[in-house]
């Protein structure tokens, strides 16, 4: 799989690299404060640390026009796709170390389907923040060959991906809220698959080397 750069044209139709900010508290607070496992993948919704600081009001106010955001992360080693989720809204993610994201277009989604060779690889390198817009599928970052892990602060609307709220299901979207605005589909190999997420990744599980 051909790994590009979130400064190639081709990312444009995912997201977009923030300006003009400064991360550099953020990410040494986000390093001193959260694990990174070597052999698993851990997410956070929010950080009391990392929201304390004067940077969340900055994101809050000026990324997402006064909107009351969380502050959370994802941190570990992982190297397959596994799964692909949407909100309803951007995401940040600010990187402390170079990961790949792993992206697809909601429009290809068809009948809770998607293959994954529909599925294209973005170096977001140290230190930048990238917009992910909300039709942007996107799941937890992939290591770069030869990393050993990764800390990646990931900037949401207070509440995304805490308890699924319960409602009636009126059609196939319906089906893929599997938490708090967050829409899944899962790779038949995904642990997610035996914890109720809908089965539409089809074609390999994209593990990168």
């Amino acid at each position: 799989m051909k790994i590009k750069s979130v400064f190639d044209p081709e990312f444009a139709q995912y997201g977009k690299i923030l300006e003009g900010y400064d991360f550099t508290e953020l990410l040494c607070k986000l390093d001193e404060v959260t694990d990174c496992p070597k052999d698993s993948t851990l997410y956070f919704p929010g950080v009391d640390a990392l929201e304390a600081l004067p940077i969340a009001k900055t994101i809050s106010d000026n990324v997402y026009g006064g909107m009351p955001v969380q502050i959370g992360c994802c941190n570990g080693f992982n190297k397959k796709l596994n799964c692909l989720e949407y909100h309803r809204d951007s995401e940040i993610d600010i990187a402390s170390n170079d990961v790949i994201l792993l992206l697809a277009s909601q429009q290809k989604i068809k009948a809770s389907k998607l293959s994954t060779s529909e599925v294209e690889a973005f170096l977001l390198p140290k230190g930048y923040a990238a917009e992910l817009y909300a039709t942007s599928l996107h799941y937890a970052p992939v290591c770069p060959e030869g990393a050993e892990g990764f800390r990646v602060v990931i900037v949401l609307p207070k509440g995304t991906n805490t308890d699924k709220p319960e409602i009636e299901i009126k059609n196939d979207e319906d089906k893929m809220l599997f938490a708090r605005n967050k829409w899944l589909i899962a790779h038949p190999d995904a642990a997610e698959a035996s914890q109720g997420a809908v089965v539409g990744l089809e074609g390999e599980n994209i593990v990168l080397p």
